[in-house]
């Protein structure tokens, strides 16, 4: 990619998303969805979006869209972003919305039915639960948690509130991706044994760590959060804070969270993983990053596998496939190789028919998805209901808990750790091509440091680790005084 940075790029094109679905035709909801009702004169559901730069913008647009809703609220610690959307969003609804900086104040006007998330991830799972704690039903950007235990009480928040829930995975609302999963449930390509889910997202360095002033617009007391309030050690504040475990997962859990979703979908398994490792490192870059920047994690679900690979660093395609997921199956795979599309193979590699998504756009229909099971309250209906989030953002977790627990170990103890495990992947093979993706970007395999974690084993049921404290000590954060995840018992 030439001038623009991969990060750069994706926040424009996001931007432009937004503006894409600001200029589609509003009065389609209900002749569009099947489980819809009209909305008249005076029924629209009052809406607060929390956190409105990049992806916020986008759920903007798809609410101003949506002829139901009418955003009365914007919330955003930094003064300047909230501001400027509240005055966008007031221009294309015909009235302009309050901005607020602290949250709290729309949960308690009982005009607000709904709440749209899209904050950091630190903030994910509290902004739900003290949203449906203040009777609001809640859409909530992916990952739904940063962490493991908090994901499971923003479910048990849904389910104690009787609130509907919706999780920003829009992949869930494509109809070839849909159709593609309902193929392989189907049994045509024979049992689906191996999941192999793909984040290869060119991105750049974020430059050197130090300590940098926070813009004095940002409230920062209230953008951290439950996290911790230390010093910014990042040059760009916004959106970097992804590559940094105090507020973000990486990106498997930015990026590739709808690739592991849309993994653990077609694989028909709705808990989290019996066994879990992970190896990788943040190769290439000494910057104020900390996540890994090539990252395979393996998961045992028993008679089937879910593997998953980031690479940040320049890549070519694997079988077709960058953001995708490619599934093995006992009579032929199926490639999934963007977001509205797959095609299904013979095991020769013939084709077999490919699925494809309509015009719309996914946020769109994800969106009116939300909406419509808000109006007819049906939980059912809804695409990507909060269970489904927290699955699949904690088994991205529980990659990292692997990653960060690991070691710098010899390429040799790496691969004999990997060789140990009695899985459906074939670890030698994507080892091979993980060196030879790191060679030709100038890493040595033969003398890189990997960071290669042991074998960790879970219990599902209990969504703890077997016999290991140090990574049960992963699974929540020490939330800061005055914003504490409730335990899911205590929400």
């Amino acid at each position: 990619m030439s001038k623009h940075s991969r990060r750069q790029f994706l926040e424009d094109s996001m931007l432009a998303t937004a503006a894409a679905l600001a200029a589609v035709t509003a009065p389609t909801v209900a002749a569009d969805q099947e489980s819809g009702k009209p909305v008249g004169p005076g029924e629209k559901l009052g809406v607060a979006v929390l956190g409105v730069h990049g992806q916020g913008g986008t759920h903007c647009a798809c609410l101003v869209n949506n002829p139901a809703t009418e955003i009365l609220y914007i919330c955003d610690p930094d003064q300047q972003i909230g501001e400027a959307r509240a005055e966008a969003v007031g221009q294309k609804q015909g009235r302009r919305p309050k901005h607020v900086k602290d949250m709290r104040q729309a949960f308690d006007d009982p005009a607000v039915d709904v709440v749209s998330i899209a904050t950091p991830n630190h903030w994910h799972s509290l902004a739900g639960i003290w949203a449906m704690q203040a009777g609001k039903d809640v859409y909530v950007e992916k990952p739904v948690s940063q962490y493991v235990r908090e994901g499971r009480s923003l479910v048990a928040a849904a389910r104690k509130y009787q609130r509907i829930c919706q999780t920003g995975t829009q992949t869930r609302s494509s109809p070839g991706v849909r159709q593609a999963v309902e193929y392989l449930h189907s049994g045509k390509l024979g049992d689906v044994t191996l999941a192999r889910g793909l984040c290869y997202n060119q991105r750049d360095s974020i430059g050197p760590k130090g300590v940098y002033s926070v813009p004095a617009h940002i409230d920062y007391d209230l953008w951290c959060g439950p996290a911790a309030d230390g010093p910014a050690t990042r040059p760009r504040f916004h959106y970097d804070w992804h590559w940094q475990w105090a507020y973000g997962n990486g990106d498997i859990g930015n990026q590739g969270v709808h690739q592991m979703d849309v993994a653990r979908w077609g694989l028909g398994v709705d808990r989290l993983s019996q066994g879990v490792i992970a190896y990788g490192n943040r190769f290439g870059w000494d910057d104020a990053g900390e996540t890994p920047n090539s990252l395979v994690a393996i998961h045992d679900y028993g008679a089937k596998t879910l593997v998953f690979e980031v690479r940040n660093l320049p890549t070519a395609p694997y079988r077709g496939a960058a953001v995708g997921v490619i599934f093995e199956c006992t009579e032929g795979y199926l490639v999934n190789s963007d977001e509205n599309s797959a095609t299904a193979f013979d095991k020769q590699g013939n084709a077999i028919t490919t699925f494809s998504g309509g015009e719309r756009h996914n946020h769109q229909r994800h969106t009116d998805n939300f909406v419509n099971a808000v109006l007819s309250r049906s939980a059912e209906t809804l695409n990507a209901e909060i269970l489904e989030g927290h699955l699949s953002s904690a088994l991205c977790h529980l990659s990292d808990i692997s990653y960060r627990l690991g070691e710098i170990v010899s390429a040799e103890e790496a691969l004999a750790r990997l060789n140990a495990i009695s899985t459906g992947e074939n670890a030698q093979q994507t080892w091979e091509r993980t060196g030879a993706h790191l060679r030709d970007n100038k890493v040595d395999i033969a003398q890189m440091k990997v960071r290669c974690g042991s074998w960790l084993k879970f219990d599902p049921d209990k969504e703890v680790f077997v016999d290991s404290p140090l990574a049960d000590a992963y699974l929540a954060r020490n939330d800061r005084r005055g914003f504490v995840v409730p335990l899911p018992d205590q929400v």
